[in-house]
């Protein structure tokens, strides 16, 4: 019978520790990148609350300025046009802090917002140099879309006649200027979302 050889037995334990050490490199560098795309995660939800909150807002104003010159449908294209309504960028700032984050840019137009966020924390610290000092930025834009058409009445149907608003989905509604209880609300009027 031979006798057994120890002397290899130690030669394993340097690469057992390079391999463990390689790991947990690994491990913290899936971190990091985790902890960055949370962070991103984050601003992009941050922007898209922004850009839908000042469109919503513009929508909510446009379905009122609608409903004041209800009885003069020459100035309905106008209303559906996104004319005469004002930039409400303040409130994209403040559902922007609502998620932790504040605006760098807001464009709005006549029915749309483009809005760009930092976040107010930064990434934070890891295993790679200089994400401690670097913040997650995003953008999103919100489209404000009319969903109702209509035909001004023809000339000589005389002044008290309100054309029927045909919107999205089949509804409609015929108008009586001695009865607006039954207005179409801003909802009906206006559809907003996110476009790419």
């Amino acid at each position: 019978m031979r006798p057994r050889r120890y002397g290899d037995a130690g030669q394993a334990f340097p690469i057992y520790i390079t391999v463990v050490g390689g790991l947990l490199f690994l491990a913290f560098a899936y971190f990091a990148v985790g902890q960055a795309a949370v962070n991103r995660n984050g601003a992009q939800t941050a922007a898209d609350a922004a850009a839908l909150a000042a469109a919503q807002k513009t929508r909510d104003q446009l379905a009122g300025l609608w409903v004041g010159d209800v009885l003069d449908p020459t100035k309905w294209q106008d209303v559906f046009d996104g004319e005469g309504a004002v930039g409400y960028c303040w409130r994209a700032d403040q559902l922007a802090a609502h998620n932790h984050a504040h605006t760098t840019g807001c464009d709005a137009g006549l029915l749309d917002y483009r809005v760009e966020v930092q976040t107010d924390k930064p990434v934070g610290e890891s295993i790679v140099p200089g994400t401690e000092r670097h913040y997650a930025h995003a953008s999103a834009r919100a489209v404000i879309e009319p969903l109702c058409t209509f035909k001004l009445p023809a000339e000589g149907a005389g002044d008290d006649v309100l054309p029927r608003l045909t919107c999205r989905g089949g509804r409609f509604w015929d108008l009586n200027p001695d009865d607006l209880s039954d207005l179409p609300g801003p909802e009906d009027l206006f559809d907003v979302h996110l476009a790419d």
